[in-house]
């Protein structure tokens, strides 16, 4: 496959970051990240969790922050959400080895609880400043088609408005010529009580993996 060749690069992202995108390669990116105290979660963290995969990839999947295994191992899903994504992954004949996988949010935020860390959600303000990475990522990765998962990179590629319970699976265009769709986060998926409703959902995800799989980006 030939390389794909560089264009003006715009973000195509609805909610732009609260710093400037950092400059560099990947590989440089990813050793400043480690040293990013721009705000205050690295204080508590045990690592960055910064972005994998290809930099030539056309598919970014973006999460939305790290939980506790991803804290501990810095690598980006991992333990039982990563498990069930390589799952449906696996079923909408998608290879995350092609994939950038990334989170929205690089520091894992929790609230001790004894010996357990309880995972918390980072604030808008922490949100806005971590995007200068995501920012980079996707200046360096300019993928064609970009899928959100959950709530909170839903927003940040579609904005504050954008509802996932009904717009989920359906392609949007993004500036720059991306194409984007969002489904649901896989740890939302096993939080879901009821195992009817759990599977019903699983088999939603599968589904909009099947579809973010697809050429297909028209509204058939």
């Amino acid at each position: 496959m030939p390389a794909r060749r560089k264009v003006d690069w715009i973000y195509p992202l609805a909610l732009l970051p609260a710093l400037p995108a950092p400059a560099g390669s990947l590989a440089t990116l990813r050793k400043r990240a480690k040293a990013c105290h721009a705000c205050p979660l690295w204080q508590h963290a045990t690592q960055t969790v910064f972005g994998e995969g290809p930099v030539s990839a056309e598919m970014m999947v973006i999460g939305e922050q790290p939980g506790d295994q991803e804290d501990q191992l810095g690598e980006p899903f991992t333990g039982p959400a990563g498990n069930l994504l390589d799952r449906a992954l696996a079923e909408a004949s998608l290879d995350r080895g092609e994939l950038y996988v990334t989170n929205a949010v690089k520091h894992f935020k929790f609230e001790p609880r004894g010996k357990r860390r309880l995972h918390q959600r980072a604030t808008a303000r922490e949100q806005a400043i971590c995007r200068q990475w995501l920012a980079a990522e996707v200046r360096e990765v300019h993928p064609r088609r970009i899928l959100a998962l959950g709530a909170m990179a839903s927003k940040a590629v579609f904005g504050g408005q954008f509802r996932l319970t009904a717009r989920h699976g359906q392609w949007m265009a993004l500036p720059g010529g991306v194409m984007a769709m969002a489904t649901w986060h896989p740890s939302a998926v096993l939080r879901t009580p009821d195992a009817g409703s759990r599977e019903q959902r699983y088999r939603e995800l599968v589904a909009d993996l099947k579809r973010f799989a697809s050429d297909k980006t028209g509204d058939d």
